[in-house]
């Protein structure tokens, strides 16, 4: 069992970033009426973070991403009924099956890492301190990406890159396309954006190509 997991984590993984490098673009879904958008710009999404729905459904929005071949992540703290302890996430792995999960808890992103699913730690960049925090919960955790946010600070990224080789994504108060071309140039991997607005705009621009 635990090689057949770390076999799938491996591939997983390999897909996901290989997608990373040509598609540096994620979009975020909050809204399930925007499913059908994020799957007509699959080919310029390097994966969609789901950041919608409840236990009775979740299984079916992976389903139809994964009949199209593209990477989804849940974010286990925006999904309702899903507990985040060693039995949910076991049952996440083995039932409903994403690419992988997003989480702010560094117990939890230990937890799901050992249950063979790819891991994305999210933090939240406040302050001069929040640097702290990241590298001390990347020692511990040991996420396989990370996500900062907000976007709008992108020469912090330069800063989070001095201590960690883990691809960054980052997202938040993103309104320009201009703003994510920012964020690329200053060292992160993608962009994530709940903005379906933005998807096309953002996929279309030089740096993200």
């Amino acid at each position: 069992m635990e090689t057949t997991r770390t076999k799938n984590t491996a591939l997983y993984h390999a897909s996901f970033l290989d997608r990373l490098a040509t598609h540096r673009l994620i979009a975020s879904i909050k809204d399930p009426r925007h499913i059908e958008t994020a799957l007509s710009l699959r080919n310029q999404l390097s994966g969609v973070f789901l950041l919608t729905g409840h236990i009775g459904v979740i299984k079916g929005y992976v389903d139809v991403f994964k009949e199209h071949q593209l990477p989804v992540f849940l974010h286990l703290e925006k999904i309702g009924g899903l507990s985040t302890d060693n039995y949910g996430l076991d049952y996440l792995a083995k039932v409903i099956k994403p690419t992988g999960i997003i989480s702010t808890k560094t117990n939890v992103v230990k937890t799901a890492k050992k249950m063979g699913l790819l891991t994305i730690q999210r933090f939240f960049l406040v302050d001069s301190e929040g640097l702290d925090n990241i590298a001390k919960s990347l020692l511990l955790s040991e996420p396989d990406i990370i996500e900062v946010m907000p976007a709008r600070i992108p020469d912090m990224f330069d800063k989070v890159r001095a201590f960690t080789s883990l691809p960054i994504i980052t997202g938040g108060l993103l309104y320009e396309p201009e703003q994510a071309e920012a964020c690329l140039r200053h060292g992160a991997a993608a962009i994530s954006t709940s903005k379906p607005a933005l998807w096309n705009s953002i996929a279309s621009t030089p740096i993200i190509q």
